[in-house]
């Protein structure tokens, strides 16, 4: 009989490239997972590694194996939902990753929502762009992303999993007091072309986004300061050092010397919960949603929900 954890071992080598890799995703040592694979190779009487320079790589042996352990995988995670759901209690755990305004500005309500009405659910939480949190969902590596996706520019979700609206997010342009627009009601991205800007680190989904934006305004943008929190960009603004596109959600408090104004072609972006398809029946999941929509605050344009 094959032993199910030095499967996912195995199958987490295979995903992250290394020994050492799948050791910081399944959070245990290198040593650990080594045993887990000779012992696997014990069992399995076939040589699963070879040295493949500083690394390894997987035997023919080795990769059959793992087209049947992510099909034994999925099956498990399966059967614990429809366990979760058969029960009908909100139970176990719940890794759930989200973008950073996500988590300051819908995670701490919600989390305390589900800490009231389900103490029996434990949920971890950790911040990651959906550049990330995409795939680890995928792999099944967490359980849950909260995700967002531009008007202009939609998200591509990958096949298998599903997704639930949480809100909209209105961006508003954010300019040193002193700018000459600052005083507008409302302003057009193309009347700030060759003013210099400021934008999350670089492959963000946010600095991606950002100068395809700017490009359809201006053919050279000028990205002169990147910082991944918005606290930190408005601090560069209010120095008059550039200008930032600010969403609502999770919006800190705006310094002296900032000036936010509207843009006359809203620019909003979806924010949506997404999990994977084996999962959709977990009990855990539905709550989590139920909490993240009541999170939304105000001032935040709230969506018509489809049910999960």
């Amino acid at each position: 009989m094959l032993d199910l954890e030095r499967l996912r071992a195995l199958h987490s080598v295979a995903t992250y490239g290394s020994v050492s890799a799948a050791a910081d995703v399944l959070h245990v040592t290198t040593s650990a997972v080594s045993q887990q694979l000779a012992k696997l190779e014990r069992e399995t009487g076939q040589k699963l590694l070879e040295r493949n320079g500083r690394g390894v790589r997987l035997t023919d042996a080795a990769e059959l194996l793992v087209a049947h352990a992510e099909r034994i995988l999925s099956l498990v995670e399966q059967a614990q939902a429809d366990l979760e759901a058969h029960r009908g209690s909100v139970v176990g755990q719940l890794t759930v990753a989200a973008f950073p305004t996500a988590v300051r500005g819908l995670m701490p309500s919600a989390l305390c929502a589900l800490r009231v009405d389900h103490p029996e659910l434990r949920v971890l939480l950790r911040e990651e762009d959906p550049m990330r949190s995409m795939p680890l969902v995928s792999r099944g590596d967490i359980d849950m992303a909260v995700v967002q996706d531009w008007n202009n520019e939609p998200l591509p979700f990958h096949d298998g999993l599903h997704k639930g609206v949480i809100c909209d997010d209105v961006a508003d342009v954010a300019l040193p007091a002193d700018h000459p627009l600052a005083g507008r009601d409302t302003i057009d991205l193309k009347e700030l072309a060759g003013d210099p800007w400021i934008s999350s680190v670089p492959d963000s989904i946010c600095c991606d986004w950002l100068l395809r934006t700017l490009r359809a305004v201006d053919s050279e943008p000028r990205i002169d300061h990147m910082a991944y929190e918005f606290a930190t960009q408005l601090s560069l603004v209010a120095a008059g050092l550039g200008n930032v596109i600010l969403p609502r959600l999770g919006r800190c408090d705006v310094p002296p010397g900032v000036a936010v104004v509207p843009l006359s072609a809203p620019l909003s972006r979806r924010v949506y919960a997404v999990w994977r398809e084996e999962a959709a029946r977990r009990p855990a999941i539905r709550a989590a949603v139920t909490a993240l929509r009541a999170a939304v605050p105000a001032g935040v344009p709230a969506v018509t929900p489809v049910p999960v």
